[in-house]
């Protein structure tokens, strides 16, 4: 200190005590004020520093978070959950107090006390969190919580706890207690996949929310401190041991009384069953479902919320999903699908010099790059197999695929070791489940044989045949079952919806059925069924071995599938009508007016061809056919659904009796005989495409309409001797079984005016007298035979069968008319 400064800080003679320490006094309380003003200043720089990027709150007023969308069969049960996080949102208003209380006692007793923050709170997890020397503890209210949840991430550093105290005195101001609390409780994570308090009771109790116990609801308040700490599931104990310290809090701040206390410690926890939904069982359902919703609330269905009523049936479509593996297992078993490759040792073993097979053009290995095309089938070569992850290398072109044996049982369900499964140098056909991984160079072999490194693309075997099956409610035309694939794959290729294969035979119903309406034919007309040459070049053959014979009456003709009986007809009635009459009965897919119409040479959905089929069942009337009959949104209520088609009347009732009553004929004595195991009145047909490459059985009782189909995504043929009667049908007739097991049996009711009338079985006329060969047959008013039959010496000996409608024994043919083009 200086001189002069000495000077002036002396105490001068006889200046009092008080005097200088009130100086002194004011010096520091100036000192302090600018300290205080500084910091203030310093405080307002970092508030305002934070607050320069912060979000804003206001848009929670009006929050909308991700939910789960549910897709239900008929009867409620999940067949499906579609979510991005599984939440379901509950009003705060819809759940018991004792809810909304328990999770305040475990996570912020004092929430509707303070203005979103909880000092004491804070303070003292910042002296743990000093004396640790890093971050360990919050002290967050649930306000906070909801800030950090919804508007900040969840790193823990004093930056984000600076943001989340501004945001939450912000949220404070703009939303009520109720709007938060309504947030926290809908958002929060409880463990299991669960978001939010319903999805959390129903996972635990399988209840809503709205019908929790008071313990219930203290165990699920346990949850968000310790998600899989404190997991009834994972460590029961623990749980109980977090939920008494949950109900002892409640106790505490007064929200129980002894009583209400005593009883909900002492209450057993009863978790309920897993109850997931059965993915396998219709994601065919499900995805149209999900494609019906995005068309009618394109931009609310990504945050889900909705509950979507399908038709599906899951016992017939469990029964149906069977009768497909069953029918495609059993022509697995014939051809050896089920069974190791044949590969090049097998051939090496039969020596150097012997000839090999002459192989199908369709089996030589793909050559290039492939294309990624769904379900497009290749021929590859097996190079190497992985015993251990029972995997196989196989080479497409230039590139290197991969087969996983644990995801195709069905092919190997012995599990034989990937090496003895698939010998190096055995042709197998995949298909690609991914785009060829862009690697810079293709597969090649290195020196010495061994592949080089590269990225291998994901394979599917595609050894066997795939299935579809669709049964349609006569009455109502909901899809009660839908089977599109043999692996019940979401996602993956309903055939049943979105492929197109020749229908075969089972098309010529739709040619018979227009011939009786416009009157060109009846049941007795008889045709000439020998081959022949028709215009423009086109000659139809008849079934293998059919020998040629004398004309038939038209009932037989379809009972036996003659291909040239129904070439004759269309020809008769014109190929251009009966385009228009297809159309009319619902099938959409393009058909061309030639003569190859009658035999099923243009391609057709397979729920195409069960509409029509439905059609003739309901007395000639189309409806569309429908899987979603109601979706409901998040805020309960109803969404309009797309307007479909309106239904009408193809033909009267009495021609829809007539031409089921033909279809019966085929299960009595025809193609479809074996479907007389049903043993109640059934109508159908069989169907088998160019080379065999399609099989098919449609079909319908009174109350249920459905169609079989199996065959090869490239169109190989299924084999020789390998028809819709032998592939299909029994498919068809072990779902129907199922179907109708609690059903009654019901005869196809006779409209008023079908008349029935004594013929002569050979020509289809009226009986001579005497006559040995008779039969009953059916007519439509105006269309009974008026000449009577000349006597015939031998006494007729034509084809047995008549117009009844029951599945009784008949004299049958034993042929499945194959022909060049259909069955």
């Amino acid at each position: 200190m200086s001189e002069p400064e000495k000077a002036r800080t002396a105490r001068r003679p006889g200046e009092p005590l008080s005097r200088r320490l009130l100086v002194w006094f004011m010096r520091m309380v100036v000192a302090g004020l600018a300290l205080a003003l500084a910091g203030l200043v310093a405080i307002v720089i970092v508030v305002r520093h934070y607050e320069a990027d912060l979000p804003g709150v206001t848009e929670l007023k009006t929050y909308k978070p991700s939910q789960v969308t549910r897709v239900l069969a008929r009867d409620g049960t999940l067949l499906a959950e579609i979510f991005v996080e599984r939440r379901t949102v509950v009003p705060l208003r819809e759940l018991p107090a004792h809810v909304k209380l328990a999770i305040l006692a475990a996570e912020d007793a004092a929430f509707y006390e303070h203005e979103g923050l909880n000092y004491l709170g804070i303070a003292r997890a910042m002296v743990v969190n000093l004396k640790s020397g890093r971050t360990r503890q919050g002290g967050s209210t649930i306000t906070q919580q909801v800030v950090k949840n919804l508007l900040l991430d969840s790193e823990r550093t004093y930056r984000r706890k600076i943001r989340e105290a501004l945001l939450a005195r912000r949220l404070e101001q703009e939303l009520t207690k109720d709007e938060i609390l309504e947030l926290y409780l809908n958002h929060i994570y409880f463990g299991h996949g669960r978001y939010g308090v319903e999805e959390a009771a129903r996972d635990s109790f399988g209840k809503s929310a709205k019908e929790l116990t008071i313990a219930e609801a203290a165990l699920l308040a346990a949850l968000p401190a310790g998600p899989e700490l404190y997991s009834p599931r994972r460590d029961l104990r623990r749980c109980l041991a977090r939920r008494a310290f949950v109900l002892e809090q409640m106790r505490a701040k007064g929200f129980l009384n002894a009583a209400q206390y005593e009883a909900a410690k002492d209450e057993p926890v009863r978790l309920a069953a897993n109850i997931e939904a059965n993915t396998e069982l219709a994601p065919e359902a499900v995805q149209i479902a999900r494609k019906i919703l995005h068309e009618v609330a394109p931009e609310r269905s990504a945050r889900g919320g909705f509950t979507i009523t399908t038709t599906i049936d899951p016992r017939l479509q469990a029964a149906a999903r069977k009768a497909v593996r069953d029918a495609i297992d059993a022509y697995d078993k014939r051809h050896g699908n089920d069974a190791p490759l044949r590969g090049a040792a097998a051939i090496a073993a039969r020596g150097k010099n012997a000839k090999p097979p002459r192989e199908n053009p369709r089996d030589a290995a793909f050559e290039g790059t492939p294309a990624f095309e769904s379900h497009r089938v290749l021929t590859g070569v097996v190079v190497a197999a992985d015993d251990i992850a029972q995997t196989i290398d196989v080479r497409v072109g230039t590139a290197l695929g991969v087969v996983r044996l644990a995801d195709h049982e069905r092919y190997n369900p012995k599990h034989v070791a990937a090496s003895a499964y698939a010998p190096i140098g055995a042709k197998v056909k995949v298909s690609l489940l991914a785009p060829v991984p862009n690697t810079g160079s293709p597969y090649t072999p290195a020196d010495g044989g061994a592949p080089a490194p590269v990225a291998k693309v994901p394979l599917r075997l595609e050894r066997g045949p795939e299935g579809a099956l669709v049964a349609l409610d006569v009455r109502t035309r909901h899809v009660l079952a839908l089977v599109g694939n043999y692996e019940a794959l979401s996602g993956g290729l309903d055939r049943a919806t979105q492929s197109r294969r020749q229908p075969g035979s089972t098309f010529k119903p739709v040619v018979y059925s227009y011939a009786l309406h416009v009157r060109k034919v009846t049941p007795a007309t008889l045709i000439d069924v020998n081959p022949t040459v028709f215009a423009g070049g086109y000659r139809p053959s008849n079934f293998e071995g059919w020998a040629e014979k004398e004309p038939l009456r038209l009932r037989e003709a379809l009972a036996a599938s003659v291909n040239v009986a129904a070439v004759r007809v269309l020809e008769d009635v014109g190929p251009a009508g009966v385009v228009e009459w297809g159309k009319s009965l619902g099938i959409a897919s393009p058909l061309k007016p030639d003569l190859s119409l009658a035999l099923g040479s243009y391609e057709v959905e397979p729920v195409e061809l069960a509409g029509a089929y439905a059609t003739f069942a309901a007395g000639g009337v189309w409806e569309p056919w429908r899987v979603v009959t109601r979706i409901v949104g998040p805020d309960g209520k109803d969404v309009d659904l797309p307007r479909l088609p309106d239904g009408h009347a193809v033909m009267d009732e009495s021609e829809a009796y007539m031409i089921t009553s033909l279809l019966a004929s085929v299960i009595d004595h025809g193609t479809g005989a074996r479907a007389k195991d049903l043993r109640r009145p059934v109508a159908g047909k069989t169907g088998t495409s160019n080379e065999a490459k399609d099989a098919w059985f449609a079909g319908y009782s009174p109350d249920i309409a459905a169609v079989t189909w199996i065959g090869y995504d490239d169109n190989r043929s299924l084999g020789p001797g390998e028809t819709g009667g032998l592939v299909a049908l029994p498919a068809w007739i072990s779902f129907m079984k199922a179907a109708h097991e609690s059903r009654p049996k019901a005869d196809f009711p006779r409209p008023a005016g079908i008349v029935s009338v004594v013929i002569d079985k050979k020509t289809g006329k009226l009986p001579y007298t005497d006559d040995p060969a008779t039969m009953e047959e059916v007519f439509l008013p105006g269309t009974e035979p008026t000449e009577t039959a000349e006597v015939v010496a031998d006494g007729g000996g034509a084809p047995e069968g008549g117009g009844g409608m029951g599945a009784g024994a008949g004299t049958g043919t034993g042929a499945d008319a194959g022909g060049t083009v259909t069955e």
